[in-house]
């Protein structure tokens, strides 16, 4: 080998790594073909892909980071047993049980444990003590629901106990149990709701643990190109992922609220029409994706009313109606706790207003009414008066319409209704 052709070895060896991989040429590179111009180029091209990727990764955590938008029953807290005592909390509350406990294994702990398979991380009740299950016993349903990554529903004569797994593609990373103290039956779609509940849960943990990575692979001067383009990937299919299973959510939860209002589809079918007005009026895509979901959770509060309530044949008393009539307040103290769901809350909280100002909770009138609420409170009367109800017939088409229009500017935006009626008159 000549003198000119070690030192131009020499250069190439000590040149970065990174240079010399972009020529993707493997072993079949030749010393001959490496010049100190081309070197130079490649290591500039290295280093602004590298740096690229980087400014790309720092713009998705500012987007999507779990303090922000993708945050889930109260995800806004450093303190673990916060976050998770108020997740346990908000489950107690949708199902209406005694007691909600979430177990995580180890390795997903921040906070130093004590040596246990299980370690309980959330509570609904105020207890901030420490507690570990083995996964040997088999006995408990918390650890056969934990191994077996089953949902478990045991209901006796005095108890009932659900038990969800926290399952994703790293295994079984924890369990969440519900316990009543009465033999209480839960619904099918309870159930499900929590299933769904517990995989966005999961899918947030991933989301979470992606997001340190990215922001140490940002640090450090040494992360190749592959790496960065790696965690890319990771992150947009996990925020794609979290994304899907939120739309379940939303869904689930208010297919959870009519099954126990006996109004099969009733939520699905005022989102579905709260929609169709949105793109009658030409609102934007953002605006009209937010009054659907708001359409979906209008009725939120009522997951907390008995079933007797809504079963009975006989018109609902004062004290009922009183009941029926502050079910959105109860939906909004239930929506805080859903931070992605934060910017349906106007929409939901004021649908009981009227145009007048004579409506509730704040006698709002005419545009201080959000427009999301004003679109979801005339679906909401149309779908109610067009459905049968335990103590009354369902109304006509042409009858709502004819109620609807007669109360336009009394009760309802002209506006709206006038969307309506141009959407429903054909039927």
């Amino acid at each position: 080998m000549s003198q000119d052709s070690k030192n131009i070895s020499m250069k190439i060896e000590d040149d970065p790594l990174e240079a010399i991989f972009a020529l993707n040429m493997g072993d079949f590179m030749t010393e001959h073909l490496i010049s100190d111009e081309l070197l130079n180029k490649i290591d500039n091209s290295v280093k602004d892909k590298v740096e690229g990727l980087k400014g790309q990764l720092r713009e998705l955590i500012s987007i999507y980071s779990l303090d922000k938008t993708l945050t889930l029953l109260g995800f806004d807290s450093e303190e673990e047993h916060i976050i998770y005592n108020a997740i346990a909390k908000t489950i107690t509350q949708i199902l209406n049980a005694d007691n909600c406990e979430i177990y995580l294994t180890p390795e997903f702990i921040k906070s130093p444990v004590e040596s246990g398979d299980l370690v309980k991380l959330g509570s609904s009740e105020a207890d901030e003590t420490q507690k570990t299950i083995s996964v040997s016993n088999l006995e408990d349903p918390l650890v056969k629901s934990f191994i077996e990554t089953k949902t478990h529903y045991i209901k006796t004569d005095s108890s009932a106990v659900l038990t969800i797994p926290l399952v994703n593609n790293w295994g079984s990373v924890g369990v969440i149990g519900v316990h009543c103290n009465t033999p209480k039956e839960i619904s099918p779609e309870l159930i499900r709701l929590l299933e769904i509940t517990a995989n966005l849960f999961v899918t947030s943990m991933r989301l979470q643990k992606l997001i340190e990575e990215t922001e140490a692979a940002i640090e450090n001067t040494d992360t190749s190109p592959s790496e960065l383009r790696h965690l890319r990937a990771e992150l947009t299919s996990s925020i794609g992922d979290l994304g899907d299973e939120q739309q379940q959510f939303v869904e689930a939860l208010a297919e959870a609220v009519d099954s126990k209002s006996k109004a099969r589809e009733h939520s699905r079918k005022v989102a579905e029409l709260a929609k169709k007005i949105s793109e009658y009026l030409e609102l934007n895509e953002k605006t009209t994706d937010l009054i659907y979901y708001a359409g979906l959770l209008h009725n939120i509060g009522q997951i907390n009313l008995s079933e007797e309530i809504f079963s009975s044949k006989e018109k609902p008393s004062q004290e009922i109606w009183n009941k029926l009539q502050n079910h959105p307040n109860v939906g909004v103290n239930l929506l805080m706790k859903i931070n992605f769901l934060s910017e349906v809350i106007p929409y939901v909280h004021y649908h009981k207003e009227r145009w007048d100002g004579q409506g509730v909770p704040e006698g709002l009138s005419g545009m201080s009414i959000p427009l999301g609420a004003r679109i979801i409170a005339v679906t909401d009367a149309y779908q109610a008066m067009i459905s049968e109800r335990p103590y009354r017939k369902s109304l006509s088409n042409k009858e709502v319409l004819d109620i609807i229009k007669k109360e336009a500017g009394i009760k309802w935006d002209p506006v709206i209704v006038n969307a309506l009626y141009e959407i429903k008159a054909k039927y």
